[in-house]
């Protein structure tokens, strides 16, 4: 498995112009598949590693694999980009540890409008999609995948439960995409 650095774009590079800034890309047919989450910290790092997981298991033909760590506002030219996106992370659902729920449109909108806030990450993402409205260019599909944690602490490996629980979101994951595929 080769995994993807912060920044990353599924061929392993970031999209620099000549003065270090971001490009935008011109693969508006490819589902960008963007995971959030700080591998240092166990499950918190659970979106970027079934990122890793779904690049290794599709290939890089099936979607752009992201591993947006913990940026916002840098990751704009992937979903300018797109029309679909799928957004990964850790975020606690009120539910057991490893227990997931997918998003989409509206529904994911409304889960991250929700007054309580349930992952760090949530503030940049929220951000990142309001810039990409004043833009016009969120994409008109759009879910987001979450993972509720067991631990969240210093390690980079993930808590067993959660571990666990990869197989079973890869395949919600996977689901989605070949869905957009096919619509």
């Amino acid at each position: 498995m080769v995994p993807l650095r912060l920044g990353q774009d599924r061929n392993g590079s970031r999209p620099a112009g000549e003065d270090g800034g971001w490009e935008s890309f011109t693969t508006a047919s490819t589902a960008l598949v963007l995971g959030f989450g700080n591998v240092l910290l166990s499950d918190d790092g659970a979106g970027v590693k079934l990122v890793e997981w779904l690049r290794t298991d599709l290939g890089t033909d099936a979607a752009t694999f992201v591993d947006g760590g913990t940026l916002s506002f840098s990751l704009l030219s992937y979903i300018e980009s797109t029309d679909s996106m799928l957004v990964i992370d850790a975020a606690d659902l009120d539910s057991t540890p490893g227990a997931t729920h997918l998003f989409e449109g509206i529904a994911m909108d409304r889960f991250l409008a929700s007054a309580r806030r349930r992952t760090v990450h949530e503030v940049g993402l929220i951000d990142l999609l309001d810039m990409a409205r004043l833009q016009d260019c969120l994409p008109s599909r759009r879910a987001l995948l979450c993972i509720q944690p067991h631990c969240i602490d210093w390690s980079e490996t993930l808590s067993a439960v959660v571990a666990q629980a990869l197989p079973g979101a890869a395949r919600q994951a996977q689901a989605l995409l070949q869905r957009w595929k096919t619509t």
